[in-house]
């Protein structure tokens, strides 16, 4: 079992930054890609980065590439999504999640996820 729980999420103009943060806990994380996805009212679950944990690769999505930056610690079992130049499109709940497969951009191929931490971009 992999537990994993986000924090960071808030209010914010448009223009500004936040940082995401996920603590994972239980199973080990080495092998694992861990994965940020976003949701908004009536829209699917899209992904938006992600990082593959023992080397530290990294992938994202076309639309937050060059403003959003994904990273991990590994002494403290934490993955971090640091926000720039938010968007009101960025606006939605922002969910982390693991999987074993290498940078993984579908959201059925991630097995464990957290419960989300809302983000709003007011313009």
């Amino acid at each position: 079992q992999v537990q994993l729980v986000e924090s960071g999420g808030g209010l914010v103009q448009a223009g500004g930054s936040l940082r995401l943060s996920c603590a994972a806990s239980g199973r080990t994380l080495s092998s694992s890609t861990m994965g940020w996805f976003r949701q908004a009212p009536g829209k699917e679950r899209d992904f938006v980065a992600a990082i593959s944990w023992s080397v530290g690769r990294t992938d994202y999505a076309d639309s937050v590439k060059g403003r959003f930056t994904i990273s991990r610690d590994n002494a403290k079992n934490t993955v971090y999504l640091q926000m720039n130049g938010l968007k009101p499109e960025d606006t939605a709940v922002y969910y982390c999640a693991r999987t074993q497969r290498l940078l993984a951009r579908a959201p059925h191929q991630y097995d464990y996820w957290g419960q989300g931490t809302q983000v709003t971009v007011s313009s």
